[in-house]
C-alpha cells in the first residue's frame, strides 16, 4: 500500500514541518508514503478571473506530470464531507478492491485547475472553511493516520 501526497508550494514554517514530519514518521507503520511538492507559480493580488485560471493550469500541468496509475483524491471546499470514520472505511476499500496506491492532491492557494479536478476520482472537502495549503497537509496526514488506526482496530482519540 502507498499513499502519494501531492501539494502545491512548500512549507515555510518550522512547526509546521515538524508536524508533517511526525505524522510521516507515524504513518511508516502502515504505509508508504511518497510527498512531492509541486513550485507554487506567483501570483500576484488582484488578478482577474482569467489569470487565476492560468496559473492553476500552470500548477495542473506540474501536477499531471506525477500522476500514472492510481486513485486520486483531490481536496476542495467544494467536495464531499466525510467523518473520521467514513473516510478510513474509504481508504481501506480502496486499498482493497480498487488501487495499492493512492493520491491525494492539495493545491495552491488559488485552488486546483479543472484538469485535475476531473482526473479525480473522489473530491474531498475537509471543512466550508478555507485552510491555508500548508496547513492542510497538517490535517491531512493527521487523518490519513487516525484511518489506519480505525483500519486497524487500534485506539484513537475520539
Amino acid at each position: 500500500m502507498k499513499i502519494k501526497l501531492i501539494t502545491v508550494g512548500k512549507i515555510k514554517e518550522n512547526y509546521l514541518k515538524e508536524a508533517v514530519n511526525e505524522y510521516t514518521k507515524r504513518l511508516s507503520r502502515y504505509v508508504k508514503l511518497e510527498e512531492i511538492e509541486i513550485n507554487d507559480e506567483k501570483a500576484p493580488e488582484n488578478l482577474s478571473s482569467k489569470e487565476m485560471e492560468i496559473i492553476k493550469d500552470k500548477e495542473g500541468e506540474k501536477i499531471l506530470k506525477k500522476l500514472s496509475d492510481e486513485y486520486i483524491i483531490v481536496l476542495d471546499i467544494k467536495g464531499k464531507q466525510l467523518d473520521s470514520m467514513k473516510l478510513a472505511y474509504k481508504l481501506r476499500d480502496i486499498f482493497s478492491y480498487e488501487s495499492s496506491t493512492i493520491t491525494f492532491i492539495i493545491g495552491g492557494s488559488l485552488g486546483l485547475s479543472k484538469e485535475i479536478l476531473n482526473k479525480a476520482h473522489f473530491i474531498l472537502s475537509f471543512s466550508k472553511f478555507t485552510f491555508p495549503h500548508q496547513l492542510m497537509k497538517v490535517i491531512l496526514l493527521e487523518q490519513i493516520y487516525r484511518s489506519f488506526r480505525i483500519i486497524n482496530n487500534e485506539p484513537y482519540h475520539k
